[in-house]
Formats: structure tokens, sequence, C-alpha cells
């Protein structure tokens, strides 16, 4: 049966009478397309005024503006809007832009719709005039290869744009794209090339593509050798993200990507080394076991992110990263656990202006030393902004209450270095820990710009949402530490902020308590 490509357009009634030679309904398109064509022979105002009375090119351009769904409606209820329907420049097909009931129990049912309806679409497009084209399977597990051969070959002509594949991760048919059609003729347009769960061997086939500046690749198959040529034909590139493409070993990022800005590197599992020469890279983002990297180029290296699944990464960091990115301004570290403290920083950030960890994994951190973290602040002269979350719930054995003369003891001695800079800090999973209020109260001592001092001990389980307030309630254990955290900060903390600082004491939402009480 024959389909029109949007929800509302193909709900309407079919007509009475109207028929195809096989005995099936015609569709409103089919019905409304053949008016035109009589139309066609009508002269002057009797044929404008079966449509809109606009030039024909502008016409084309309110029409290219809508969204498909509505752009498909119109093209239904109009003769100039059906005449730029074939040759409309944004073809987005997912199961919600084409209407298609989400029933995940009927994937079958989902899957023969979908192909039907993009089928319909793609048959009756010129194959001209497409900028952007995105193809999203999920959750159709099994849409033969052909099918998609055929759509990509009339999306994939000269003058598009932007390109998108997002096949689902556990297709049962592994789809390899066809790189002939990243021709010289066919991808010189290309600016966003997206390709997610499918093989991708591009070889001598592949042209120039000199307009390419953005490259995504996700779960994909290829190899390092061939994502190097090809990065080798996309002189323009600005933006490379890699997610799990366990296939590449060792990545090499060539000289000749000048206009190179970022780059993201995430859950590649295989990958064991990384050399980076393209000279104006400044965003780098790295999630991954720590491997060697290398930098030919990093005076350019501004903002860095990094996040590991195993231990020692702020270790790693500390000692190699500042010889890697000596003028880095950003940084951003989520190890999910640490099982040694971090070591004084030699080399330093000296540039750093902002600096956020994130520490994870509650089995992995019953007794890390906070204090340690003091080298990443002694590292980092111009530090503006320091922010540390510690997400894990769990009781400190370490708890300061549990010294009731603790005024008395001796305090341990923390390097006095000046942070004239600091002005922000940040702490959420604020905690009753000794080492955390000997690093608050060292941070407040020695930041003598400090304007604002937030201590959380929500952990974030309060938090906006559409600017709703959702309270994701604390668990009893955890609860019980937010009452030592509170009895820590009044006897320990608050009597040592300055009053020139703006101080935050952050605390759960009134369900949490009152579920406590």
């Amino acid at each position: 049966m024959e389909r029109i490509p949007t929800r509302s357009v193909m709900r309407q009634p079919r007509q009475q009478g109207q028929t195809k030679d096989d005995g099936s309904p015609t569709s409103l398109l089919e019905i409304k397309g053949s008016i035109c064509q009589k139309e066609d022979g009508v002269q002057g105002d009797e044929r404008r005024g079966s449509g809109l009375n606009l030039p024909e090119d502008l016409l084309y351009y309110v029409h290219a503006l809508m969204p498909m769904r509505d752009a498909a409606c119109a093209a239904g209820v109009s003769c100039g809007f059906l005449r730029s329907w074939g040759s409309f420049p944004n073809l987005i097909f997912d199961i919600d832009t084409l209407g298609i009931n989400d029933d995940y129990s009927k994937i079958d049912e989902i899957t023969t719709d979908f192909i039907s309806r993009v089928d319909h679409i793609m048959r009756n497009h010129s194959g001209t005039g497409v900028k952007i084209f995105s193809l999203r399977t999920y959750p159709c597990d099994s849409v033969h290869p052909s099918y998609i051969d055929r759509w990509l070959q009339i999306a994939i002509t000269p003058g598009i744009e932007e390109f998108e594949l997002l096949m689902p991760w556990q297709n049962k048919i592994e789809y390899n794209f066809p790189c002939w059609l990243l021709s010289t003729e066919r991808g010189s347009s290309l600016q966003s090339f997206s390709l997610d769960d499918c093989a991708f061997h591009p070889a001598l086939e592949v042209g120039c593509l000199s307009g390419l500046k953005c490259l995504r690749l996700s779960s994909v198959h290829i190899t390092a050798e061939e994502l190097c040529a090809f990065l080798s034909k996309s002189l323009s590139l600005e933006q490379l993200d890699l997610l799990n493409c366990s296939d590449i070993v060792c990545l090499k990022i060539p000289f000749v990507l000048l206009q190179l800005n970022s780059l993201k590197v995430q859950d590649c599992i295989m990958l064991e080394l990384i050399e980076i020469d393209a000279p104006n890279l400044s965003q780098f983002l790295y999630a991954g076991r720590p491997i060697h990297i290398s930098l030919g180029y990093p005076l350019q290296l501004r903002h860095i992110q990094m996040s590991s699944r195993e231990s020692r990464m702020l270790y790693w960091v500390s000692t190699n990263l500042p010889s890697v990115a000596p003028n880095l301004q950003t940084l951003y570290l989520a190890p999910c656990w640490e099982v040694v403290n971090t070591p004084i920083v030699l080399p330093k950030f000296i540039h750093l202006k902002y600096l956020e960890i994130v520490l994870a994994e509650r089995d992995h951190f019953p007794g890390y030393d906070f204090c340690s973290l003091v080298s990443f602040l002694d590292g980092s002269p111009s530090l503006g902004t320091f922010i540390l979350r510690v997400d894990f719930l769990a009781i400190r054995h370490d708890s300061i209450i549990e010294y009731p003369d603790y005024s008395s003891l001796q305090p341990r001695r923390l390097p006095q270095h000046r942070r004239d800079n600091l002005k922000n800090v940040l702490i959420t999973g604020f905690c009753s820990a000794k080492s955390m209020i000997e690093l608050t109260n060292h941070i407040i001592g020695s930041a003598s710009a400090l304007e604002y001092l937030t201590l959380d001990t929500s952990r974030g389980h309060e938090r906006e949402i559409h600017k709703s307030i959702i309270c994701m309630h604390m668990p009893e254990e955890a609860l019980v530490e937010v009452q030592r955290a509170r009895l820590a900060f009044a006897r320990h903390v608050e009597g040592n902020v300055p009053s020139t600082v703006n101080l935050r004491f952050i605390e759960p939402c009134s369900k949490c308590l009152s579920f406590d009480a």
C-alpha cells in the first residue's frame, strides 16, 4: 500500500471511489497530484486560484523552511507545494517524524511500516536539492542493506551538506557504507558526516572532501590506516568525534588538518596510542584507560576533559599532562575511582583557570585523602574556579565528628601557597571526613581573593528540570552523613569564613529532611 510520509497526512480519509488499477486506494498526495496535472493546462487566474499565489522560487523557499512533517502536509493540500516536495531539502527519517506508533512489542510491524514510508518518500524524490539527510532506523533492527543503499544513492548528490546514518547497536544485519557515494562530485559539498553502528572502509574511491568540517563515527568498524587516509582528504575538518571505535589501535591525527579545533576520543577499547600533529587543536576530550598521548604542537590546546573507569587517573594526569598541554586553561577530570593519593605536581599548569574534579564509585573511595588534591591547587597559580564533585554516598569512617578534641590536635602541615586568583570554590558531596574539612579550611586560609564558597551536602539530589524542582530521595545512610557534615561545618568551618565571602551551605530538600525525621 502506498503511504504518505507524515502522521497527519497519513491519517487523512481516503477519497471515495479513488482506486488504483490494482484496486488499492490512492493516497491524498497522488489524488492532489492528479488534480495539479489537470490544472497545469488551465491558464492565468484559474490555475493560480487552486494554490498559493506566490512566485515559484519564493514558494520553494517557504516550503524548505518547514519541518518535514509539515512540509508533507502542505504538499497534500497545495499544488505548488506538491511540485516542490520532489526536491524538498531536509529529509529527516525516524519513527517520530514518520508518525509511526512506537509500540516496541510489535517491532516487525514497525520495521515494515518504516521501510514502506521511507521508500515511498525516496522513490518520489527527484534526488536533487537535498541539503540535510538523516536516517535513524532505531528500533528497526532488520532493515535490509539494499533499501538503505537505494535511499542513500538518491540522497547523497552534489549539494548535500549534512549527512547522518544511525543504525541500532543491536542491528541484526551489519551495514557496510558504500564509500563510492563520497566521490569528488558527490561528497565535495559535505560539511557534516555522521555514522553509527556500521562498517566504513573508505578507499581510493573517496574523493577530496574539501568542505567537510565535522566528522562523527560511533561504533564504526574502521581501521587506523583507513581513518588516517580519510582524514588526509578532509583538509577543512574542524571537529572529529570517535566513540567506541574498537578497531583503532593507534590513532594518528595528521598535520594537514590545520583547521582541526576539537577532538573527542571515547571508549575506543583497543586504543593504545594517540599522536596528534594538528597544530591548532584547542579542545580535547578523552574517555578511556590511561594511554600514551603525544602532541606535536601543544601550544594551542586550551581545554581538556578526561574520564576513566580505571584507577590512577589523577596520578597519570598530574604527572603527564602539564608537559603535554603547557597552555591549558580548562581541565575537567572524572575518574570513577582512585586508589592512590595524588602526588605533588612538579610541572605546573601555569595558565589553568578552571579545574573540575569528579570522584565516584563509593566502594573505591572509603578513605580517600581529599587533602591530596591540594597538589593540583599548588600547581595552578592562575586558577580562578575550583569545583570538586564527590558523587558516592557513604558514611565516612574518618569523620571529624569522631575527634571530639580535634581543635587540640596538631594541624596537618600543608603547603602554604597563596592563591590570589582563586575566587570561586564549589564542593558537592561535602562530608564530615577529616581530610575534607582540612581541605576546605586550607582553601579558605590561602585564597585571599575568594568571593564565593558553596558547600553542597545534597550531592545534586535536588535538581531543577524544566523549571520544576525534582527531588531524588537520598538513602538513609546518606542522610546520616548529611547530619554529620552539618555539624562538622558548624564546628570547624563556618567560623573561619571571612565576612567578605559569599557563603552557601546547601542541604537536601525539605522532603528528604522530613523523610529522615
